[in-house]
């Protein structure tokens, strides 16, 4: 298993309670194809750089994550279709 950090966006127009869910229901997911979620940071409400679906702004997430590759490509296609998620990327993490 690699080491990745998970940054995603979710759309400013979610109330709280759906965005938490959202939140979860991606953790969840790490977690049940035996992942480990090692932390998640919610950095908040932040403006982007140009406009992304004719929306300005957005709440960005960052979880840490140890998943393996195969599992990796599955939840990006899976987040590609989410409702409510404007933008996801993977990073991996070189361990020293």
């Amino acid at each position: 298993m690699n080491k990745y950090e998970l940054m995603f966006i979710v759309a400013s127009d979610l109330p709280e309670e759906k965005r938490e869910e959202l939140i979860a229901k991606q953790k969840a997911y790490v977690e049940s194809h035996k992942g480990i979620v090692e932390g998640i940071e919610k950095m908040g409400m932040k403006k982007f750089a140009y406009p992304i679906n004719f929306k300005t702004e957005g709440f960005y997430v960052l979880m840490n994550i140890e998943f393996s590759a195969n599992e990796v490509d599955a939840m990006s296609k899976l987040m590609n279709i989410t409702d409510g998620i404007v933008r996801h990327m993977f990073v991996k993490k070189i361990v020293k």
